[in-house]
């Protein structure tokens, strides 16, 4: 899961990059909110987390203009600002969920999970494939209940691809999930993950599409 991250206090942005990456997320940090639209237009990213009061422009502004785009990715405000009319108007610009500073971490952590598993249609807070289980919050999987140990990348991959069961996911939707922008990428990287996925569980669980991505296919009833 790659998220972005909106915020221009270094010390916070600093403090939220380490939560973050440990609890398996891909950050790419931003300062201001020129280059968080920016990256909002053209980048990939499943979550945006948005402080209001950054430079160039301010949060409020790329919101109202990122939905005005038609961008769904989810949002959540972290910001000190706390009137109530603050939280109204944020929500009603098309913020998904509103965090007030000083905020602990582990409150973040848990927003974003629901935001995530609102944003791919689940209630239960575990993905279910069959004899497969992951469950984000302990960034742990099992196989016919038998803990299946994965390398962090192993498991975003994973991840990514259970949350997009039935859809072909591009080789570039796919690093930029696992990568971050300032990260080198070995050019056989993804073909390596996926093949230790397929030898830890079974072959079939992800098939190639030859020529566009990967894929794992929704189990028929």
């Amino acid at each position: 899961m790659r998220i972005l991250l909106v915020e221009d206090d270094a010390l916070l942005g600093e403090l939220l990059i380490c939560t973050l990456e440990l609890e398996g997320y891909n950050v790419d940090w931003l300062r201001d909110g020129v280059q968080a639209l920016h990256a909002l237009t053209d980048d990939n990213h499943d979550l945006v987390i948005l402080d209001l009061g950054i430079p160039k422009l301010d949060g409020m502004s790329v919101l109202t203009e990122a939905r005005r785009k038609g961008i769904i990715t989810p949002v959540l405000i972290l910001t000190a600002r706390n009137t109530v009319n603050d939280k109204v108007n944020g929500l009603d610009a098309g913020a998904d969920d509103y965090l007030q500073k000083p905020f602990d971490a582990m409150e973040l952590v848990a927003r974003l999970r629901a935001l995530l598993r609102r944003a791919h249609g689940r209630a239960d807070t575990e993905i279910h494939y069959g004899n497969l289980c992951l469950n984000p919050q302990s960034q742990s999987v099992s196989y016919h209940d038998q803990v299946v140990p994965l390398h962090r990348r192993e498991f975003m991959l994973l991840q990514e691809l259970l949350e997009n069961t039935g859809k072909v996911l591009s080789r570039q939707r796919i690093e930029q999930s696992l990568y971050g922008w300032d990260e080198d990428i070995d050019s056989n990287a993804l073909e390596v993950h996926i093949h230790h996925l397929r030898k830890k569980f079974y072959p079939e669980l992800i098939k190639t599409v030859r020529g566009v991505g990967y894929i794992i296919e929704k189990i028929k009833h």
